[in-house]
Order: C-alpha cells, then structure tokens, then sequence
C-alpha cells in the first residue's frame, strides 16, 4: 500500500493518538523509506503485552518498506522515566540493567528484522550515552531547554502536582536524556520519526525541538494510544500480574488464556490494534461477535494470532490441542511433557513423591482441592464423574501409580465437564 493508505490503516486501527505533522509525515514516506525509532526501557527482565503495540508498530513500517530501530534504553534506565508514574522508581544495579537489556534486546530481534541493517536493527543508548561528560552535556543540550516548558509537559506537571512525592532532578532530567537519543539517531541513523505511548508526547516533542534547533531538519513524532480494558482498567494484568513475552515468566498456555478471556466489547479494538489480519476479516469477526458472542470466534482468532506472533504456530496448536484434550473430546496422549508443565502452572496443581504409596483417587481429589472430604470424592467417583488421563475412574479407593501418569509424571484429574487439576509425580 501507498503513504496514504498505510497512514489510514493506522488510524483505522486506532493506533495514532497524536502526531506533530501527520500530512507532512505522509508526503515524507511517500518520497521514500523513512528510519523512525521506538524505545523500550528495561524496567523488567520481559517485555509485556502492553509493548507489543509499539513494536508491532514499527513491525508494521518493516513490512511497509521503512526501516525501523528498536532502542533498549541501557542509558535511560538507569534514570526512570517520569510518565505515567505517581512516583520515583527504585534504581536497579547497573549489572541487573545490562543483563534486562540483554534479555530484551533478544525479544525485540523476534518482531523486527535485524538480518540486514537497512531494514532495521536494534540498538543501546547507552552506546553513545555512557562517555558523555556533564558539563558538556549541559552546555550543548541543556541550553536548548526551557525550565518554564518543561514544567508544562503532563509528565512532569503531574508530578510537581503531588505534595507527597514531587519528582526528582534525575527524572526531571529524563526528557533531556530521550531528546538526546532522537537526536543521535538523526545525526547517526537519519531517524526522522519517533513512535511511543501517548504518555511520551511532550519527551517527543521535546527531542523534535531539540533537532530543528540543533540540525535545523524536520522530524515527526507520533503517539500511539495507552490502552485500558472497555470498563478503564489497565490492559495486560492477569490473575497472576502482567503478562510477559517471555515464555519463562507468562507460560504460553497463560498467554493464550489471556487473549482468549478478553471480553466482547474489547476483542475486535485488540484485533486491529495488536495482530496484522486484515480489516475485511477483521470486520467480519466483529460482525460474527455481534451475532453470536457464545461462540467467541473473534476471541480464538485473536488468541491464535496472538500467540503464533510470540511463540510461534507450533506450541499454539500443542495448546489448542491441550485445550480440546482438557475440556474436548481430544486425546491427552498427544500432548508433550513441556505443554502439560505449562497447563500446570495455570491450574490447581500438586507434586507427590514417587514413592509415596498413599496416592488414591479420592485422596487426589481431596489434595488438589476438587473435593472438600474423602466422603464426597467417593460419591463423585461412584456417579461416574471422575476421569484420569482420559479413563473413568470406578472406585474412589484405586491407587494412582506412576505407571498411570502421561509421561511418567502427570496425571490429569478431571470431574465433571469443566473441572481439573493435574497431579504432578517428583
């Protein structure tokens, strides 16, 4: 697609919030491809949910012919960004810094081609941040600052705003320090365009301001939407906390939930906003929702794209697979050790030792929390609505053995349609 029509699929999506010059952006791009960058602090070991909008954002200008930098702030981090935080963040070891960013960096390569660096690559503001002095520093980018405009910035106005906690000269100083990677990646990248949050806006503005006065060359700046759940709450949170990129930290049977839970009223915004179908069948799932929301078609779409986009085809169908086995017709054999240990970090859950001969039905039942008493685990077992790995159980007195479990070390205990817990042999 032309300039026009990929700056329109952008806002049809609803992934431009604000923008400096969106006419004179689509003139550039329409000249030829333009570098712009995004930033990712390592406030965690993982990316989360909530940064994949704008990494798939630059994804999406990859796939347009433009050339994307993914920025790991190694530098930033060590300050704290101000936005969209009620108060100072606690500093890290500059060692637990160095090894987020390495983590993060490896993430980042999954969504952006870094094979050739005219097409994109990522990089560490710390690489020309770290030999900087002070007072030069102060000299050649603070000069171009005003105290009186910053002050106005949300970012800051919020903060002075609050008498229990105000906001520090370090994170004051965090809108020089992003103006000055905007301003290293026109000098060095010809970067004319930076993306972020809706809550970088005046930080943007900021490093735009700061290259028309020191290269006297026009950039852009554009926000992409801060996103919360229909009813305002903050997007990403599970039961469990955040939902991470990492495999380690958010298993991929979690990640998959997740998407799959989302409700009716968000499903087709998350659609445009997070996965590359395209508007026709984006369009037609919302319609199907409309129409028969108990199917939850648009929900299954948007988890399957979702998790192939960040785990790859495989382990979704292995999760598919699972699911079916679990609350289906489908077959628990076919599952591999690595998607039942998934599965059981996700539900009720218990180790027992190998040797441990004390392992009947209903004692299970009764560990794992399916049943409150060995009285009632008989009486379930007896009505025929108990099921291990798949096979009825017939007496509530029968042992579990080794020998049972899938793969010598999981058994999945089912009662009725919709309850399990799986019983983990150590």
């Amino acid at each position: 697609m032309n300039a026009k029509e990929f700056i329109n699929d952008l806002q049809w999506r609803g992934l431009i919030s604000q923008a400096t010059d969106l006419d004179g952006l689509t003139q550039r791009m329409a000249q030829g491809p333009v570098t712009l960058y995004c930033g990712f602090d390592p406030t965690a070991q993982s990316l989360h949910v909530g940064n994949l909008v704008p990494l798939l954002t630059l994804a999406r200008f990859q796939r347009a012919g433009h050339r994307t930098l993914a920025l790991v702030g190694g530098a930033t981090g060590r300050i704290g960004d101000p936005s969209g935080k009620s108060a100072e963040r606690d500093f890290q070891d500059p060692d637990v810094i160095a090894e987020r960013t390495r983590h993060i960096q490896a993430q980042l390569k999954r969504f952006i081609a870094c094979d050739d660096e005219a097409r994109g690559k990522v990089v560490n503001n710390l690489t020309w941040t770290q030999n900087v002095r002070v007072l030069d520093f102060l000299r050649d980018i603070g000069k171009h600052f005003s105290v009186n405009a910053m002050m106005t910035r949300d970012s800051i106005k919020s903060r002075l705003e609050r008498e229990d906690s105000g906001i520090s000269f370090t994170e004051f100083s965090y809108m020089l320090l992003q103006a000055f990677d905007f301003l290293m990646l026109a000098q060095q990248e010809n970067c004319a365009l930076q993306i972020g949050g809706s809550d970088q806006w005046g930080n943007m503005c900021s490093g735009a301001d700061l290259i028309r006065r020191k290269l006297e060359r026009e950039v852009f700046a554009v926000t992409l939407p801060l996103l919360t759940t229909h009813d305002g709450k903050k997007f990403g949170k599970s039961e469990k906390g955040a939902v991470w990129v990492d495999e380690q930290m958010t298993s991929p049977w979690e990640f998959f939930q997740f998407w799959l839970n989302t409700n009716d009223k968000d499903v087709g915004r998350f659609l445009k906003l997070f996965t590359f179908i395209k508007r026709t069948e984006i369009e037609a799932l919302e319609a199907r929702t409309q129409e028969a929301p108990h199917l939850r078609v648009a929900q299954k779409r948007l988890a399957q794209a979702m998790t192939d986009l960040v785990h790859g085809e495989s382990v979704r169908l292995q999760i598919e697979a699972a699911a079916e086995a679990l609350f289906g017709k489908g077959d628990l054999n076919v599952l591999t050790a690595d998607t039942l240990a998934q599965v059981a970090r996700s539900v009720p859950h218990v180790q027992v030792a190998r040797a441990s001969v004390d392992r009947t039905v209903a004692g299970l039942l009764v560990q794992t929390g399916l049943e409150s008493s060995s009285t009632r685990a008989a009486t379930v077992v007896s009505q025929g609505g108990v099921v291990l790995n798949g096979v009825k159980a017939h007496d509530a007195r029968t042992k579990v053995t080794v020998e049972q479990a899938l793969h010598q070390r999981f058994v999945v205990l089912k009662k009725g349609k919709r309850d399990f817990a799986i019983v983990e042999f150590q």
